[in-house]
């Protein structure tokens, strides 16, 4: 069984930020569970553009305002406490907030959980070996 609380992981190497959001990476490819889960927060007024090219992306948000857009489609769904969007073809994507923004992010295949956004705003796919090396 695997248990944490937030302040096991808060100014830990499971705790990753990168500009606009913060990430605390509860489980990860080193749980070999097959997913990884996180608790990112965006900063609010920020707009964000990802790409997740190497993974397939659930997001739930439990606090904040703001919109999602799939950049292929010009689509924007409203995003608020209780909404979930699910990347499930690798959508381009720009999430904008109005406020600060909290989610659980799901990963697969799962994050090592130091993973930041490349230029593309894409993760890199990183093996455990890779990161222990």
């Amino acid at each position: 069984m695997i248990v944490k609380s937030l302040e096991d992981i808060v100014g830990t190497k499971d705790d990753v930020a990168d500009g606009n959001w913060r990430s605390r990476r509860f489980v990860s490819a080193h749980d070999r569970l097959g997913f990884s889960v996180n608790d990112t927060v965006i900063k609010g007024g920020t707009k964000n553009y990802f790409w997740y090219k190497n993974h397939i992306e659930a997001v739930y948000v439990i606090e904040g305002e703001g919109e999602i857009e799939q950049i292929e489609t010009g689509k924007v769904w409203q995003l608020k406490p209780g909404t979930i969007y699910v990347l499930n073809e690798n959508d381009k994507h720009e999430v904008r907030t109005k406020t600060d923004m909290r989610m659980v992010c799901v990963f697969n295949p799962p994050l090592v959980g130091t993973e930041t956004h490349d230029e593309d705003g894409i993760y890199p796919v990183l093996t455990l070996e890779e990161v222990q090396e």
